[in-house]
């Protein structure tokens, strides 16, 4: 584990028993108080001796993403007992359908948009990041990937639905918020907790707004051709004072966004990579009628490029399509 990380956990375990101790000195007879300070006291005399995050049975490294959510752990998942593997197991179960409650309607219709996205974690939980949310006759849609893989990653998926909610909903402009984002990564995440992330706002008429800050490019299908829009900034998260330029398109009828995370363009086949140009072909070739249909020809095509080579990553897809004001099926209102 990174130094920064070790400092980051030792820091926590001394934060909490200085708050142990505050509320055991009010109540010096909670004999549970009493246990947890003697478990994270435990927790810093192996710091002292150098053997934390060492499994007590095997002396082996314990899982990063397990420490980081929870660092008064001692043994590695192969040396769990029976009831706490049942106990993990109930954790990942409950972490996996709240994950599932934060995502959007599948095929959500805001005034001209149509929209239709694929979700698909590699494990129990994941650290894509895919969502939807109308606004006033507008529709901001993000999709990003945080680095790392397990608890730790899900968690700062998390934090990021809550907050892009929370400020779309005070009203602030898209890039007050990507840079109010990365502030609060930067000072609150570990060294090398970041995030890759494309948001944007489209309005009714086709005309989007468009952020990418270290992402794979977003594919912009119109009549038939592509554009690729390249990122234009650093991931959030990664530096303090990072700037983030916005990309602005106009969409009209039938023109197509199409969003995805490296599980798809770094999926591995029997000829390598999947790769960008593949999909960027797949959507010239297929020319999809509607948002659905991209996302269902797009992993149609992966998984035959795939074949039985086992997944390596989380899979996202993203498809959102300007119909045109004169195929409108009514308003969407779900920016609560």
């Amino acid at each position: 584990m990174a130094a920064a990380e070790m400092s980051f956990l030792h820091g926590q375990l001394r934060e909490r028993k200085q708050r142990l101790e505050s509320v055991i000195n009010a109540t010096p007879d909670d004999a549970s108080l009493q246990a947890l300070l003697h478990e994270v006291d435990s927790a810093l005399d192996r710091f002292t001796t150098g053997t934390y995050g060492l499994c007590d049975s095997c002396h082996e490294a314990i899982e990063k993403d397990r420490l980081l959510a929870d660092p008064l752990i001692r043994y590695c998942l192969d040396h769990l007992s029976k009831h706490e593997r049942a106990a993990l197991q109930r954790d990942l179960d409950l972490a996996s359908e709240l994950q599932r409650k934060l995502l959007p309607p599948r095929d959500l219709k805001v005034d001209a948009w149509e929209t239709n996205y694929h979700y698909a974690p590699l494990g129990a939980v994941s650290g894509d990041y895919c969502d939807l949310y109308p606004a006033k006759e507008q529709l901001y849609f993000m999709l990003g990937d945080v680095a790392g893989k397990g608890v730790a990653a899900s968690m700062r998926m998390t934090q990021l639905h809550a907050l892009f909610r929370s400020l779309i909903g005070m009203g602030l402009p898209l890039a007050q918020i990507v840079e109010t984002i990365n502030g609060f990564f930067c000072e609150s995440g570990l060294s090398g907790q970041y995030a890759t992330l494309v948001c944007g706002c489209a309005q009714a008429g086709g005309e989007v707004e468009l952020f990418n800050a270290g992402h794979l490019p977003v594919i912009a299908v119109q009549k038939g051709k592509t554009q690729l829009l390249e990122s234009t900034g650093f991931p959030v998260g990664m530096f303090r004072d990072a700037s983030f330029t916005p990309v602005r398109v106009q969409l009209g009828d039938d023109d197509m966004l199409f969003l995805f995370t490296d599980g798809v363009s770094e999926a591995e086949g029997g000829n390598g990579e999947y790769g960008v140009d593949r999909i960027v072909n797949l959507l010239c070739e297929k020319t999809p009628c509607c948002a659905g249909d991209a996302v269902s020809a797009c992993l149609e095509d992966l998984r035959a490029f795939a074949g039985s080579q086992p997944g390596m990553d989380d899979v996202t897809l993203l498809a959102i399509r300007h119909a045109g004001r004169d195929r409108e099926q009514g308003s969407v209102d779900r920016g609560q």
